[in-house]
């Protein structure tokens, strides 16, 4: 097995020392000699019985108990021994090692790296530029060389933390050691390290090591065991690990692991007085809020989303291979509204009572959404097959969160969110992923400073953003220079607690979902002309919401039936808030045969089935007034005019620029690989469609999608009318708004594989 097959990685260490050959050491050996590693593999231990094993079983070419002995040509040590037998270890090195060997490479891969810091600075004076200290984040119960395992460290992370004087050349070499095993390697520095091994390894352990002794020393304990189920059992199996081990690792990092202690006990003395009261609503908030931070642990262990620890996490790529042709014919549901899904939730919170909320989008958006609800003190339940409850904590009731707020890929959340904090008695920031770092935020923080509101940005107003609480907003009437739904929504929440009236005009159309929404909650929003305003101080009511079909995903099933002949397509239960219908608008107006059916408003918001069955597409000059009310389903709309006959023409659209990435440069870079003819503008683009119902509209090819689901889900369904098939790369932010679509896209006729991988 060679664990680096498909990866680029290799070691090139001609002999590689490992000092102390257990269970991470032997390991270690396994997968270098899993990979092919061609150099000598040498072992010091003070056990001469597990280097003979070690040699019996293939791992290590030699080795001893004599430091000295083993370093001869060295060109790389590894020191894994326990913790506090570190500092003779390097006493050790030192004294062998001459002063001008600085091309041999010390590592280690100790669990607490202030300890091992300090070592170094004592021995040698400091840490040497040659060391890289280092942690894998992997192990087991079992212990001893016999228990090594090659794949230990395959898909698991190792985290060094370089000093500020570290040689390149070391960290190269000590990365790509761990690369070739397998792993996946990230830095951070000592402190954080040792804070965020306290609380994820260090703290658990130590709980099970309690809890199994507690219940070990009570006199029914052989019942007890007996009667114990898999929970318990799987808590406790790490209470079977190394005792001598972690004894020197909880006393190495006393104070970390002392901090996360407290933070432990604090939380577990709320939850006592929570079941000795019966406080319902705590016990559900705290509950919940743990279920769903571990299932955000689940698909980060999985590598199946880029959610939750987002400066720790290297993204999985996923590839979408099209086969071209197909068709589109079904009836069928597309997810929940996500700029309804993340109000809801919002105004849920802050509401007075209970909100029940149907439809919710379960995608990482939504959940992200409702991550940082439950992080500020709320308690939700859900989200199950779209229904989630809402216990509403009142317009003062938000707490304020242990950290960052982590919105992931989502502008609407960010903006949003910015509003509502600004108005909060707490600090807070708020952060996303990496392509949402990328977006302006100054056009929010600069309304929102005008109210009064104390906001710091990331150099060019972009993410991470800072709130200072506390803040006396007071309402402003704002002329908002674009069209932004996110911006009237941000003030409009502001104004939410700000003094007097907060008035917004907009230079044209955007979506009304937090008007509407607010008047739903029993909060007051009046509209004249192209202004809406508000007065602050008021309260919401909660009450049930049902979130219609998502417009913006419908479309990517509306423009496969538009295109495609013979096809007939039932969407059900579409929100067509006139706000949002600029796409039926515009495949309107380029011939799609599209119907309106069974028409009807639930909670405020106008929904309908829409019946979309092929017809020829024309090319059209796309009308300046129909552009904000489509702004999200143009890379979908472009895909409609690559197979219209004659040329479409977009402008007014500079918005599209600024979103997960530059959509007009980005479509336009994807319709030049398929072969489609157009033109690019600085505010849009002239597409010269292909329109033969008879024969392919386009060729096919390799398009990078830039990590933006939108432009992911256009080209694949350009398929349907390539001559061959469509390959899409970085296509994993899907799930951000459509969890569903490739199993929906099959549905309906096409033919899509995802392909997975982890560099």
């Amino acid at each position: 097995m060679h664990l680096s097959a498909g990866r680029s990685f290799s070691c090139a260490e001609q002999r590689l020392v490992i000092i102390g050959l257990g269970l991470i050491g032997g390991s270690l050996a396994a997968a270098l000699r899993a990979s092919g590693f061609k150099g000598v593999i040498a072992a010091c231990d003070l056990d001469q019985d597990e280097i003979n094993r070690g040699i019996e079983m293939g791992l290590i070419d030699e080795g001893g108990k004599d430091i000295a002995t083993q370093l001869v040509d060295a060109s790389m040590v590894v020191l894994a021994v326990p913790v506090l037998a570190m500092e003779p270890v390097m006493a050790a090195l030192a004294e062998a090692l001459p002063r001008a060997a600085s091309h041999v490479v010390l590592t280690d891969v100790g669990s607490t790296k202030a300890t091992i810091r300090s070592c170094a600075v004592r021995v040698f004076g400091e840490v040497p530029p040659n060391m890289v200290l280092g942690h894998p984040i992997a192990g087991s119960e079992k212990s001893g060389v016999a228990a090594a395992n090659p794949e230990l460290y395959v898909h698991h992370r190792v985290i060094l933390t370089p000093e500020p004087n570290v040689n390149p050349d070391a960290l190269a070499r000590v990365r790509a050691l761990w690369q070739v095993c397998g792993a996946d390697v990230l830095e951070m520095d000592v402190e954080r390290h040792d804070q965020v091994l306290a609380r994820t390894s260090h703290l658990p352990h130590l709980l099970a090591f309690s809890l199994v002794d507690t219940l070990a020393r009570q006199d029914e304990r052989l019942e007890i065991f007996r009667y114990a189920a898999g929970g318990f059992r799987d808590f406790t199996r790490i209470a079977g690990s190394d005792p001598v081990m972690w004894r020197d690792i909880f006393i190495a990092n006393r104070h970390a692991v002392l901090a996360s202690l407290d933070d432990f006990e604090a939380g577990l003395a709320r939850l006592r007085q929570a079941v000795e009261s019966g406080d319902s609503d705590t016990l559900i908030a705290t509950f919940d809020r743990a279920s769903h931070a571990r299932h955000y642990f689940d698909t980060l262990l999985n590598k199946t989303s880029y959610q939750a620890e987002y400066n720790m996490q290297p993204q999985g790529k996923v590839t979408y291979r099209v086969h071209s042709g197909g068709q589109a014919k079904g009836r069928i549901r597309v997810p929940g509204d996500k700029s309804m899904s993340h109000r809801s939730i919002m105004l849920g919170a802050l509401a007075e009572g209970v909100t029940e909320v149907k439809g919710f989008l379960e995608g990482e958006d939504s959940l992200a959404t409702l991550q940082a609800f439950r992080e500020m003190g709320v308690a939700i339940e859900g989200p199950h097959q779209g229904r989630v409850t809402i216990h509403g904590v009142g317009m003062q009731g938000l707490k304020a969160p242990a950290g960052p707020l982590y919105v992931g890929n989502s502008g609407t959340a960010m903006r949003l969110f910015a509003g509502l904090l600004a108005g909060q008695a707490f600090d807070s920031e708020l952060t996303g992923d990496e392509s949402l770092t990328k977006r302006p935020m100054a056009r929010v923080a600069d309304p929102l400073r005008l109210m009064g509101a104390t906001i710091e940005t990331a150099e060019g107003g972009r993410p991470p953003l800072k709130i200072k609480g506390g803040a006396a907003l007071k309402g402003i009437f704002y002329d908002m220079p674009m069209a932004s739904a996110q911006v009237k929504s941000c003030l409009l929440l502001a104004g939410l607690y700000a003094q007097g009236e907060t008035r917004v005009r907009e230079p044209a159309p955007t979506r009304d979902h937090t008007e509407r929404m607010l008047n739903g909650f029993g909060y007051t929003v009046s509209r004249e002309g192209d202004t809406c305003w508000l007065q602050g101080g008021g309260k919401l009511t909660a009450g049930p919401i049902d979130v219609p079909s998502d417009i913006s995903s419908a479309t990517f099933f509306l423009v496969a039936a538009a295109i495609t002949p013979g096809a007939d397509i039932m969407l059900e239960h579409v929100g067509i808030n006139p706000t949002r219908i600029g796409v039926i608008n515009i495949l309107t107006l380029m011939g799609a045969d599209l119907i309106l059916e069974n028409e009807r408003e639930v909670g405020g918001e106008p929904v309908a089935d829409i019946r979309i069955r092929y017809a020829p597409l024309k090319g059209i000059d796309i009308p300046v007034d129909q552009v904000p009310l489509a702004i999200d389903e143009f890379p979908a709309l472009f895909i409609a005019a690559a197979n219209a006959s004659g040329t479409t023409r977009l402008r007014g659209a500079e918005e599209l620029r600024v979103k997960e990435s530059d959509r007009i440069q980005a479509m336009a870079d994807g319709l030049a690989v398929l072969g489609v003819e157009h033109t690019v503008v600085e505010d849009g683009v002239d597409i010269v469609g292909n329109g033969n119902a008879d024969a392919p509209s386009y060729g096919g090819g390799r398009v990078d999608s830039l990590g933006d689901h939108r432009i992911a889900m256009a080209f694949t369904i350009a398929s349907l009318r390539a001559s061959d098939d469509i390959v899409i790369d970085d296509c994993a932010n899907v799930a951000t708004s459509f969890p569903s679509f490739v199993d929906l896209a099959n549905k309906i006729g096409m033919h899509i594989r995802v392909e997975s991988r982890h560099d």
